[in-house]
């Protein structure tokens, strides 16, 4: 009798489809680097169960490993609890066999910004996964269109542009490529906010917004450094002061990882040959030498293990 009156009180409840975003049990990350984990840490905090997949056996191991040793900092800085930690740990599984991804509905790529490597990729799960699958790749310069094209349902093939840190960055560029569907995007746009995450949305072109308009700036840090206008600590503590940056330029370029933003750079310099976009001669002279920030220990800066910045002489 009282379920009855609370019926007609509240009305017929919707059925959720389970192909809803509010649904989604399951994800899929292809690649454990430093986006890779921070996208895997966000579903499994937000109550989503993660495969990540990785080449080897030992990359997996110390990408595991790695994430381990970033929830801790977390931890140190009060940031969480160990209870979550554990939590988030009991969510996410590693796997080096793609066809533990094969009937997962969702499908997020966070590999290295290479084309071919991504096509290459993306053929190769667009032949193991179930039909519906939504492939979403993480990339943050390259063409969606050019990726879709690689398989054989480009309608479900779209980007999410995550940004470093992903745990702690409230944006997320939704990037269309030139067939996603519109089913698609209210998916994933659906899926991110589920993750309480801010999402703009971003019709193909190199670059998209932020990696389009924050490497001019990056680039001119680099100049101005290499022609010794000022200091690297100069340059970022005038950029921080004078404009209310969190970060200075030549400090997020180091927690970009100088290697990939070279890489985004040359992409768009050979898209739109803009000489804004070719890469500051002293940038290319770091990645050469291996000092891609602060994955490496050292970049602009030098860094400890704890990825904090150390006080130069």
């Amino acid at each position: 009798m009282a379920e009855e009156a609370l019926e007609t009180l509240i009305g017929e409840v919707p059925e959720i489809s389970e192909d809803h975003p509010l649904n989604l049990a399951r994800a899929g990350v292809i690649g454990a680097g430093t986006m890779g984990r921070g996208i895997a840490q966000i579903f499994a905090a937000n109550g989503i169960d993660v495969i990540i997949l990785e080449k080897t056996e030992e990359s997996l191991k110390n990408s595991l490993r790695k994430l381990s040793e970033e929830l801790d900092r977390e931890i140190n800085r009060w940031g969480m609890t160990s209870s979550e930690k554990r939590a988030i740990l009991s969510r996410i599984r590693g796997t080096t066999d793609m066809e533990e991804i094969s009937e997962i509905k969702l499908i997020i790529e966070a590999a290295p910004e290479i084309l071919s490597l991504k096509k290459e990729l993306f053929t190769q799960i667009d032949r193991i996964c179930r039909e519906d699958a939504i492939l979403v790749s993480n990339t943050s310069a390259l063409s969606l269109s050019e990726i879709a094209a690689a398989t054989a349902h480009p309608e479900y093939v779209i980007g999410a542009h995550f940004m470093n840190p992903v745990p702690k960055t409230k944006l997320v560029e939704i990037v269309r490529g030139l067939s996603t569907s519109d089913e698609t995007f209210e998916y994933v746009k659906g899926v991110a906010e589920r993750l309480d995450k801010t999402v703009v949305e971003v019709y193909e072109y190199p670059g998209y917004v932020t990696t389009r308009i924050i490497l001019p700036m990056l680039n001119e840090a680099m100049y101005v450094l290499m022609e010794g206008v000022s200091t690297a600590d100069g340059i970022d503590t005038a950029m921080k002061k004078g404009y209310n940056f969190p970060y200075g330029p030549l400090e997020f370029a180091d927690m970009l990882g100088l290697d990939e933003v070279m890489n985004w750079m040359e992409t768009l310099f050979h898209e739109l040959g803009d000489l804004k976009y070719r890469p500051c001669p002293f940038l290319r002279k770091l990645v050469r030498a291996g000092h891609l920030g602060k994955k490496t220990g050292q970049g602009f800066f030098k860094y400890d293990d704890m990825g904090k910045r150390k006080k130069e002489d």
